[in-house]
């Protein structure tokens, strides 16, 4: 049985900070119902479509309105919080009496913090991995694919990625030389023609955010990212703009509700097509076809290098400068970068980690395959 010196130190710390620590119990209550009911698929899927979509597209739709990222506004001001109140609380510490109810207030403070952005994050975005997923909602083949498939759809990108790689501005150098901006203002409409094809994309029509601190962004190369707190798809705007638009169709794909990385790749791929625009077109191309290629490498490293030899100069262009730009961030911080976004998608099943990326050639190849081997036949 506790003492009565025990309760009163149990109540005495509840004091301290009464707010934080019933956040925290309520923080740790929907953590757990989120880790209980992660084998639930139905239960996820009710809660995605009639929770979390619907208040994605109308945060998506509100913020909308304004051209800058509201994420990276929020980002900074909490960035600019977590320091001043970590100085102020460090140079209370030291300074002032009751250094031990002090700092038991600062630590209650950063697990209350953390615990909240968890539990938010797990409704907000974490159910998506444990509801239908694109495959599963729009119906799509999910077959094995044959070398030989993979080989005549490689082919068939590489192909199209040089017949639009004419159509887009270049500079004297023969490189991809679009303007961010001119790629952002038409990223309202990439999904029309793939929401009506596949009624499970549907969502807002809404603009991609550049984020105006980007070369952080690519110090930790990361291209664009879906902030599910207010419903916005950003992108970087410091790299070379040949995977941009890709990049813009990828985190819109997240906000209209595509979790897994390989099926938001997918989706950029499908979207950017079906709206025809050539920049989008261009990109979505030669993204797939770097996907495609990286595949074919390992499968049949003759076949690649053929394809890879036939590429058109513009796109070979393109190919050395996205490669020579990401060259000079091959840092410690990309590698640490890579590492805690590689635990995060194992943390939530996606096993394969960051390879998982990867997998999306499977659904390029079975979607494309007959498209693929029609071209080869009117050649």
């Amino acid at each position: 049985m506790r003492t009565e010196t025990a309760k009163r130190r149990e109540k005495g710390l509840f004091a301290l900070a009464p707010v934080r620590h019933c956040l925290i119990l309520l923080s740790a209550a929907v953590i757990c119902a989120h880790l209980i009911t992660r084998s639930s698929r139905s239960f996820n899927a009710l809660l995605c479509e009639r929770f979390v979509l619907p208040a994605h597209r109308a945060m998506a739709s509100f913020f909308d309105r304004f051209r800058f990222s509201f994420a990276e506004l929020l980002i900074g001001l909490f960035a600019a919080a977590v320091i001043v109140y970590t100085v102020s609380s460090v140079i209370c510490l030291i300074t002032r009496p009751e250094k031990l109810k002090r700092l038991y207030r600062m630590l209650i403070t950063a697990v209350c913090t953390g615990l909240c952005l968890y539990a938010l994050f797990c409704v907000m975005w974490g159910v998506y991995y444990y509801a239908d997923d694109f495959l599963e909602r729009s119906g799509l083949p999910d077959k094995e694919i044959s070398v030989e498939d993979l080989r005549l759809v490689t082919a068939y990108f590489a192909d199209m990625t040089g017949e639009y790689g004419k159509r887009v501005p270049r500079d004297d150098n023969g490189v991809y030389c679009q303007d961010r901006d001119v790629i952002l203002s038409r990223s309202d409409e990439v999904y029309v023609n793939a929401e009506k094809l596949f009624p499970c994309l549907e969502g807002p029509e809404v603009h991609a955010k550049g984020i105006r601190f980007s070369i952080l962004m690519s110090y930790t190369d990361y291209t664009g990212f879906f902030f599910p707190f207010t419903g916005e798809a950003n992108v970087n705007t410091h790299y070379p703009p040949c995977t941009l638009a890709a990049t813009v169709a990828h985190e819109l794909a997240h906000q209209r509700g595509v979790a897994k990385e390989q099926e938001a790749n997918f989706c950029a791929v499908l979207a950017s097509l079906l709206y025809g625009d050539p920049d989008y077109c261009y990109s979505a191309c030669y993204t797939a076809y770097i996907y495609l290629s990286n595949a074919l490498y390992k499968a049949d490293p003759d076949s690649w290098n053929e394809i890879r030899q036939g590429l058109d100069e513009g796109v070979k262009a393109d190919i050395s400068n996205n490669r020579a730009y990401w060259q000079q961030f091959e840092t410690p911080v990309q590698t640490v970068s890579n590492g805690i976004y590689e635990g995060f998608l194992q943390s939530y099943s996606q096993e394969l980690g960051l390879r998982s990326y990867g997998a999306c050639v499977d659904l390029l190849v079975n979607y494309y395959i007959e498209d693929a081997v029609l071209s080869t036949q009117t050649e």
